[in-house]
């Protein structure tokens, strides 16, 4: 017997996770990009990062075809852009109004991101109704501040030291 979706929903808000926001850009289906808390390292030797993507996501087409993606990781003052990037915005409209660069494998770089890490996808398995995308990383980009954090369904931020 496994767990009712909404028990297992309860579980996982006690988990907190830094948010980030995936993006890739594509020749059908141009820029795209959405917000995320399932990222994770996987290994230091090749570089390696997993993240999780719902199966309807339109983004995950765009990885599909580019064979590329960026995980943006957001500072603490960058919940607009989680909102904007989590839905009820185009996707024209999320990068429009949002600084970004092109990156070294063409997916866009948040440019005001806490840290970036530009990927080529590895691996790509089907999990549930998600898939979990496996990137190799190819470049770093990291900046100063605190992380974006989610708890129960709301923002966080670090304690003060």
């Amino acid at each position: 017997m496994t767990v009712s979706a909404d028990d297992f929903k309860k579980a996982m808000q006690l988990w907190a996770s830094g948010v980030a926001v995936v993006t890739t850009q594509s020749e059908k289906f141009g820029l795209q990009g959405m917000t995320v808390t399932s990222f994770a390292s996987v290994s230091i030797e090749p570089p390696q990062i997993l993240v999780c993507i719902n199966e309807n996501a339109d983004t995950g087409e765009g990885i599909a075809e580019s064979g590329c993606f960026i995980v943006n990781v957001l500072v603490s003052e960058q919940q607009h852009i989680s909102n904007q990037f989590a839905g009820g915005m185009s996707q024209t409209q999320r990068f429009a109004e949002n600084s970004w660069q092109t990156g070294v494998t063409g997916a866009p770089v948040l440019t005001d991101a806490l840290m970036a890490l530009e990927c080529k996808v590895a691996n790509k398995v089907k999990a549930g109704t998600h898939w979990i995308i496996i990137g190799e990383v190819q470049a770093c980009h990291c900046r100063q501040g605190e992380p974006l954090l989610y708890y129960r369904s709301e923002y966080r931020q670090l304690a003060a030291h």
